[in-house]
Parts: C-alpha cells; structure tokens; sequence
C-alpha cells in the first residue's frame, strides 16, 4: 500500500482541455473506516409523515406476470452513441455498468452489438447445421439440442471495440460509453465438444465455422482446439432464454475471447481445415498498427478493470467522509487474482477487496473503502490475473501499437473526482 507522495502534480488531459494541480499525495485512511449516517431532524417529513404508499393496498399477485424495476429505476436501461454508426441495425448499445453492483448483468441490461439488426427466430423451425469435415452431416432441432447433457457456466462476454473511442483521448464522459461493451452472465447450454463428436471430426479438421441465422449471416473462425475446450452452445442467460437481442434461441459462448466469435442466432458450423478469412476477421476486427501493418487472429480479451461507482454517471453526493469504491474486473486468460486502486494517478496503490464469487473468465466485484477528506481525486484501478498479466497504461498500450486501432484497449482508465463530487473522464501524464 503506498503512503503520501512528495511527486509533483500530474499533468491531466481531459475532454474539456486541461485540468492541472488536482490530487498530489491525497491522504487517505485505507480500509473500512467507521462512520456515522446524518441524524435525521424530527422535523423530517420523511420520518414524521405517513407517506402514500403506506395508506393504500398496492397491486396484487400476477398483475404484472414478467416483473419488471420500480418506476423509480426507470433510468438504468442501456443506451446508444447516435453518431456512433450510420445505422442502429448495425450498431451497439451500453450496459449501466455504474449503477449494477455484483458480478451477474440482468438480461434487460446486457449490451448490443448488432450487424443486420435483430433476427426474430421461431425456435420451432430453427436448425443447427453441422458439416464440413465431418464423418456425418447432422442437422439438430432445438429439442435435439436440448436432449444433450447441459452446463452452467458465468463467463464474462466483451466486445473487442470496448473502450474502443479512447484510444486517442478522453472522450466519452461515462463508464457506461467507456466500459459498457461487456456483460457477464451464467450460460445454460451444451459444449460443442460433444456436438461435434456426435457428427464425428476428420483427422484433418483443425477450424471450425459458426454462422449466424440473421441477415448479416455474421461467421468467424474458430481453431477447432478451443471449440474442442470451452465453447458452449447456449440457449439460456441467468436461467431463462436468450433475448432475442442476445441470440435467441441459440447462440455460440467462445469464453475469454472477443465477442464478435459468439456467433449468435447461431444455424450453422463448419469444419474445416484452415481458417476462412472472413469479412470479420480481415477488413475488421484486427488491430492496425502505427507502421500500417495489422495484427490478426487476436482473440483474446486481456485482463482489464474499471471503477465503475463513483465516476461521471455515479458522482458522489456527499462532500467527504466514508466512501465505497466500486468497479469491475476481467480477464480473458483466466481468473483476476488481484485489483489494485490509486487515489492519485497511480503514484500509489491500494490493494482493492474482491468480494463474491471469483470464477476464470468472468467479471469479479471490487471494494475500496476510505475516508475522503474531500480534495479531488484521480480515480484508477489496475487487475492482475492469474497468469501473472498486469493490466497496461494506456500510454503503455500506444507505446507499442500506436493510436489506429480501436480494438482490444484495455488501458487503465482515470477519473478525476473533483471537491464536489463530479467526475469526469480524464488521462494523466
């Protein structure tokens, strides 16, 4: 943990300009500090009035047969960036990460991403195609599928543009627009492992081909040793069917690895024995560099971590005293072993608290409590996981692969928390 620096003031870079002078050796007391809630006047009409829902019998059971939030969550919905695509059929949409807390996104809530819109499946005339090199050819209803042995499993899905606008700046103020291409569920589905064994593979088939049933007939590349792994064929999200947005009725899980391999609607899969080079996996979804040359077949999603409470959509609303740090960590090689915070720019760090369940490729839960003393703030949050990757600065990150590309940023993100509690979206120097 580290103590009061002497450094002098980080430089930051923000949306609006430059913020300079802000949070040089912020004093802090770490851990759960005790604290006491405001005594509440007993002239408070929250305390002292009886208020109406208390007077009155409210709705009773079945009248609202698929419950839904209280009216007065009614802001915690995703959200799009109108400029961000020439049309919404091809498009995304963003999770409220600030205002979720655990490790489980609610099925409502689970970003889009879309290339011909969404496709609207009966589910009793979808069919699941198997060929390619295979020794039989199979075709399999949903209740073929369904007689499969099944699994559970929470994975975390990203997609490889998260963050994807920060690459050059600061510039979307939220972590909801920052961070909100991830969602992390549990998958009800069969392994294709045993999909594919029951078609019987060639000894020459090393790729696989999933397809998609809507009108983009999205596909990409598979090695056929991590089809053979992990891959799921997923029918179900925190127990209930996908959403139509989500792939329903069926859809590929490709766990760690960039989202646009979670071929969803999923018709079809091939076998073969090289890779495709499709649309997706050439002209995009690789990572052009500074010399003009373009990585490839870079499918996994390295460890990334954001504070997602408080930052610019969660401000803080009290002026100092105790305060909960809250954020989201992940990593697509494995398990997040560690989460470390820093309340000044990253000249020191703080050993974050995970909390609830730990599982490889999924999102973890951290804590961070403190007494503010109400000065600003240079909120950051740096993962480790399991396979020793620590997660990059950005300028890090560009120091290597330039400011072209827009996928796979998992550079540590700044907030600057000011002495009244707004954040915004800032980088540090």
């Amino acid at each position: 943990m580290g103590g009061k620096s002497s450094a002098p003031d980080r430089t930051l870079t923000s949306r609006r300009g430059f913020l300079t002078g802000v949070a040089a050796g912020t004093t802090v007391a770490a851990g759960v500090l005790a604290g006491r809630p405001a005594a509440a006047a007993e002239s408070d009409p929250a305390i002292t009035e009886l208020p109406d829902w208390s007077r009155y019998l409210g709705d009773g059971v079945a009248v609202r047969p698929y419950g839904q939030p209280s009216q007065f969550e009614a802001h915690v919905v995703r959200r799009d960036v109108a400029w961000l695509t020439a049309s919404p059929e091809s498009s995304v949409s963003f999770t409220p990460l600030h205002e979720l807390d655990g490790i489980l996104t609610p099925n409502g809530l689970c970003f889009e991403r879309h290339h011909a819109g969404i496709a609207e499946v009966d589910p009793n005339q979808h069919r699941l195609m198997i060929n390619g090199l295979v020794d039989r050819p199979l075709v399999f209803t949903m209740d073929d599928i369904k007689r499969f042995p099944r699994e559970n499993r929470v994975y975390f899905l990203e997609c490889a543009a998260n963050s994807g606008m920060e690459w050059r700046g600061a510039q979307l103020n939220g972590c909801q627009y920052t961070h909100g291409m991830v969602h992390s569920v549990m998958y009800t589905g069969v392994p294709l492992k045993r999909i594919l064994e029951e078609a019987g593979l060639k000894t020459n088939a090393a790729w696989v081909m999933p397809e998609g049933a809507d009108s983009s007939a999205m596909n990409r590349s598979i090695p056929l040793q991590k089809a053979l792994d992990d891959c799921l064929v997923a029918f179900k999200m925190n127990g209930e069917a996908l959403r139509p947005e989500q792939g329903y009725p069926l859809r590929l899980v490709v766990p760690g690895w960039e989202g646009n391999m979670w071929v969803k609607w999923l018709r079809r899969i091939e076998v073969g024995d090289e890779p495709w080079h499709t649309r997706e996996e050439t002209s995009k979804y690789t990572d052009l560099l500074e010399n003009g040359q373009s990585r490839r077949f870079t499918w996994v999603m390295d460890a990334k971590s954001v504070i997602t409470s408080p930052s610019p959509q969660a401000p803080l609303n009290h002026k100092k005293g105790m305060t909960v740090i809250s954020g989201l960590a992940w990593s697509g090689r494995g398990t997040v072993s560690r989460v470390d915070v820093s309340l000044d720019g990253g000249r020191n760090w703080h050993s974050a608290r995970l909390d609830g369940p730990v599982l490889p490729r999924a999102v973890s839960r951290f804590y961070y409590e403190f007494d503010w003393d109400g000065s600003d703030l240079l909120l950051q949050s740096r993962a480790m996981d399991d396979t020793g990757y620590v997660q990059p600065t950005k300028d890090e990150l560009r120091a290597v692969r330039g400011v072209n590309s827009i996928y796979h940023n998992n550079g540590i993100q700044t907030w600057h928390v000011r002495s009244n509690g707004e954040v915004e979206n800032v980088e540090v120097s």
